[in-house]
């Protein structure tokens, strides 16, 4: 069973009811919906093989991106903390878990739903099939060079490797980007789709990115990177107040203390954010503020 477990492969209908075929291979029925079109006894159908929530055996005509060998990006619905994440690749009836030990040790950089992963699949000696993610290699070989029309744009991509040196992602064009810890307020998640701005082009066409805004956004707009921060931080909270060193203020978002505290100063008119404790909170997200 293993070796149908998320696989291709051609079977015979033997039997139908109203609602599906029923098709046989190496001894196992698989059912097959009706809505996805009309067969007759006796033919041969070739579809996709899986076990769905209930554990029942499914085949579809539908084919996932990501399969055995083969790899798709798939949407996280949900994560649950003793096994992993569990990503959409298509199937109307089965999430395909991701399982932790392929996850970042920290677990406020696993995705989150909504989040995507380039994952294939794999069966278990217990014919579970579960996700299993691209490494470094996968992205090298499917990435394309950026040059230097890329400097100052506007870019957006998937965080798909976190490492003690920075941040990569690919974009939907399939350019590989990289961001220096220096070039970002917080880490970003695995999955995560990230903005940024082009800074530099790396001899092999890697874009350096930041996630920073621009020195004349920066003054304009200070209240506004303070709430993207908190809004991305754990539990939507941090250790600096209007209080904080103003080295450190400066360190971290890069203003004054006393750009900082004008910011946290229209936030807390707005009813945005709270100080207590020497903590800094979220009380709503932006749009639920009201006038």
């Amino acid at each position: 069973m293993k070796e149908l477990m998320g696989s291709i492969f051609s079977g015979l209908i033997i039997d139908e009811n109203d609602k599906a075929y029923f098709v046989q291979k190496e001894g196992i029925t698989f059912r097959l919906d009706k809505e996805e079109g009309e067969h007759k006894l006796g033919e041969a159908v070739e579809g996709f093989a899986y076990q769905n929530q209930n554990q029942d055996w499914r085949i579809t005509t539908i084919l996932p991106e990501s399969r055995k060998g083969q790899y798709g990006i798939g949407e996280v619905t949900d994560s649950r903390r003793d096994l992993g994440v569990f990503v959409n690749i298509g199937l109307k009836d089965k999430d395909v878990a991701v399982s932790l030990d392929e996850l970042p040790l920290m677990r406020e950089l696993w995705p989150k739903k909504g989040d995507k992963l380039m994952i294939a699949l794999k069966a278990d000696d217990k014919d579970r099939l579960w996700g299993t993610i691209a490494d470094e290699k996968f992205f090298q070989a499917m990435g394309r060079a950026g040059d230097e029309t890329f400097l100052n744009k506007d870019i957006k991509g998937m965080v798909y490797r976190l490492k003690m040196v920075g941040t990569f992602i690919i974009t939907a064009d399939n350019y590989l980007g990289f961001i220096h810890p220096s070039e970002r307020y917080q880490e970003p998640r695995l999955g995560e789709e990230v903005s940024g701005r082009v800074i530099g082009v790396r001899p092999d066409g890697v874009l350096n990115i930041s996630l920073k805004p621009r020195a004349h956004e920066a003054i304009g707009d200070d209240a506004s990177m303070v709430l993207a921060f908190l809004t991305r931080a754990p539990e939507n909270q941090m250790n600096y107040t209007d209080k904080s060193n103003p080295e450190e203020i400066q360190k971290m978002f890069g203003i004054s203390k006393g750009q900082f505290k004008r910011a946290l100063g229209n936030l807390m008119k707005q009813r945005l954010i709270e100080q207590k404790d020497g903590i800094t909170r979220l009380t709503k997200k932006p749009e639920e503020s009201v006038d």
